[in-house]
């Protein structure tokens, strides 16, 4: 198995005197990714977040990970021998410049106590020290770590922790029950059905879409082949605009039915939704976006739902609130200097 990262010392773990039957431990292999879908199952229950994973997923996204070695970049806690809490560190270089590491904590209420948060906060922190000594230096190196509006403990770790709020994305939804607005395809667009053989064509266009968004960072191969198998069910919902043999933009649907089922709904997700530059200005997103509301309607669902960066430069939160998306939740991004602190 070739390493993104090769590192030359090993980090100590932290101290296990925090809590009584406190232990430490890194990633065990396979066999962890059933603790890591508890513990977000833990978590969720106790935060009251909307989410439903599943066991072939979280395999498939370990598979695939950008940046980040398991066994190297990954802690987990465990209380009287039961994981109750992990976390993830990776680092991702933007086309602009600037080089972020990240680290995510989950934690199931048993784990919810600030000095084991902190300690799993240094351990991760000095991990990405470690690893942003390897790489070029450069003033354009942050920290990042992330958390919504339901969490409220994790958000006060953040913040004790010296991170500053830079961005923020609100998740919204749609009631499918109020009238959808009838909106002109743009001249020259047609719209018709995905094929296996055009899932590259849609990746290459979504890539080239979003490349001007904030903090883009460019994909790898591997990335690609664990898109395919995510969304190897979902393609014959996407509405996708064609201006001849080109992809000028498009609406990557899906429907979530683990989740619907956990909470008693039936809601379809309007996500990736992207238009290349070419295009933009002409009604191309609001028309795919408002058909994909209409196909969900008639396959039964009452609700549609995305994700959106509330500052996005082309007006995306403009558009989804003129077709009747609330905004439901928010989520915000956190950053510091990686040097000092």
């Amino acid at each position: 198995m070739s390493h993104a990262i090769e590192i030359t010392q090993t980090l100590p773990l932290p101290d296990t005197a925090i809590l009584p039957g406190l232990t430490f431990r890194t990633f065990a292999g396979e066999s962890d990714y059933a603790n890591i879908l508890a513990v977000i199952n833990g978590m969720k229950r106790a935060d009251g977040s909307e989410r439903s994973d599943t066991l072939e997923v979280i395999t498939t996204n370990y598979q695939h990970l950008l940046n980040c070695d398991p066994h190297q970049d990954m802690l987990f806690v465990e209380l009287d021998g039961q994981v109750e809490a992990y976390g993830r560190a990776w680092w991702m270089q933007e086309e602009s410049g600037l080089r972020r590491y990240v680290y995510l904590l989950f934690t199931k209420p048993a784990a919810r106590h600030d000095a084991l948060a902190h300690a799993m906060a240094d351990w991760f922190e000095a991990r990405l020290r470690q690893i942003a000594a390897q790489h070029a230096a450069g003033k354009d190196a942050q920290l990042e770590v992330f958390a919504d509006d339901h969490e409220t403990w994790l958000t006060g770790i953040w913040q004790a922790r010296g991170f500053q709020p830079v961005r923020y994305g609100f998740g919204m939804r749609r009631d499918l029950s109020q009238p959808i607005l009838d909106v002109p395809c743009p001249p020259g667009i047609d719209v018709r059905p995905i094929t296996a053989d055009l899932l590259r064509a849609c990746w290459d266009a979504s890539q080239d879409a979003f490349r001007d968004h904030w903090g883009y960072v460019p994909p790898t191969e591997d990335q690609y082949q664990g898109w395919l198998k995510n969304v190897k069910d979902e393609y014959p919902l996407w509405k996708v605009g064609w201006a001849g043999d080109q992809i000028a933009g498009q609406v990557q649907n899906f429907v979530n039915k683990e989740e619907n089922e956990e909470y008693s709904r039936q809601r379809g997700y309007t996500e990736g939704i992207s238009t290349r530059r070419p295009w933009r200005k002409q009604g191309l997103a609001r028309y795919l976006l408002t058909e994909s509301m209409k196909m969900f309607r008639e396959m039964g669902m009452t609700e549609t739902a995305l994700g959106v960066d509330a500052q996005n430069p082309n007006g995306a939160l403009q558009l989804y609130e003129s077709v009747g998306y609330v905004v439901e939740r928010k989520g915000v991004t956190y950053r510091k200097a990686i040097i000092g602190n």
